[in-house]
């Protein structure tokens, strides 16, 4: 009778220790865009260079964890000016601060997908964010699907204008295998 036990416990810790996955974003599969107004139009842009790790849980995501980081010396918004702009000191200071970064230490259940709760850091600026998200298996890992909102201000990226918003929206689909 003590041998089934011990087999038992064996046997239900492996599948409790299989339920959680390390997992790496796949940068070349993932896409990191913004949107914000200027002069009244969408201008659409991105980030790559996409680095850290996601420990997800699809049996229980409130044990999962987020803590990943985008380059932001990728910025792209098809226009070359206005890239080298937005590296410059006045709005995301590449040179100082290189990488925006997420680190999510809560998941919680919503409406057929998830909340990630954590934080934002950019330009060495952190603000709590709640991104909600699904996923989606995908090869040998998830897809990651996420939207969510911020006021750039907030991060000391550019100063107030007549002709851009201070909101944006960032949208992220991250594969992580």
């Amino acid at each position: 009778m003590q041998k089934i036990f011990y087999l038992f416990v064996f046997l239900f810790g492996a599948q409790l220790a299989t339920a959680q996955q390390k997992l790496t974003p796949v940068d070349a599969s993932s896409k990191v865009q913004f949107t914000i107004k200027n002069f009244a139009i969408n201008t659409n842009g991105q980030l790559s260079g996409l680095k850290g790790q996601i420990i997800y849980d699809r049996n229980n995501p409130a044990y999962s964890s987020f803590d990943i980081s985008a380059d932001v010396t990728t910025i792209n918004t098809n226009n070359a000016k206005r890239d080298n702009h937005l590296k410059a000191e006045d709005f995301f200071d590449v040179a100082r601060y290189p990488v925006i970064r997420i680190i999510g230490k809560a998941v919680a259940a919503a409406a057929n997908a998830y909340v990630l709760q954590g934080s934002l850091t950019i330009k060495n600026v952190t603000k709590a964010i709640e991104i909600p998200f699904t996923v989606t298996p995908q090869g040998k890992g998830f897809l990651f699907n996420g939207e969510f909102r911020i006021n750039r201000l907030d991060y000391t990226v550019g100063k107030e204008s007549a002709t851009m918003a201070d909101e944006l929206t960032i949208s992220l689909k991250v594969l992580a295998e």
